[in-house]
């Protein structure tokens, strides 16, 4: 057999293949979304959660001129400081994020998230200078 009808029939097979796998997978909601790393899992199953916020939170939210969107800026942007966050708890973790304003890139948001099974809830927002 020569090398010709061997690079054909390996890119035949390599190419019904392909596609097989498509059919497969691509059917089953599997996600490629770059969420491989601890900081990106993270902020992903933070999002997915119902969302609450504390009363501290909310008047930091309106003294700041801040609304829910930009949270949920930080929450797609931002980056969890596992130094500062407590992750050892029985019941629900917590996480410190920090990100850039989306307005003003100079400005950096910093909140405090508790992580339950179900919901998530915003603790503390503060801005550092």
């Amino acid at each position: 057999m020569s090398i010709l009808k061997r690079f054909a029939f390996y890119f035949g097979g390599f190419a019904l293949g392909l596609i097989l796998l498509y059919f497969f997978i691509g059917g089953s909601g599997a996600s490629c979304e770059y969420d491989y790393g601890p900081n990106a899992r993270t902020l992903k199953n933070i999002r997915l959660k119902e969302r609450v916020f504390t009363n501290k939170a909310l008047m930091s939210l309106k003294e700041n001129l801040l609304d829910t969107s930009d949270i949920s800026n930080l929450l797609l942007n931002g980056d969890v400081l596992f130094s500062q966050s407590n992750t050892k708890l029985d019941s629900c973790d917590v996480y410190v994020i920090e990100g850039n304003h989306k307005k003003d890139s100079n400005k950096r948001l910093k909140i405090s998230v508790e992580n339950c099974n179900k919901k998530a809830t915003i603790q503390n927002i503060t801005f550092i200078k």
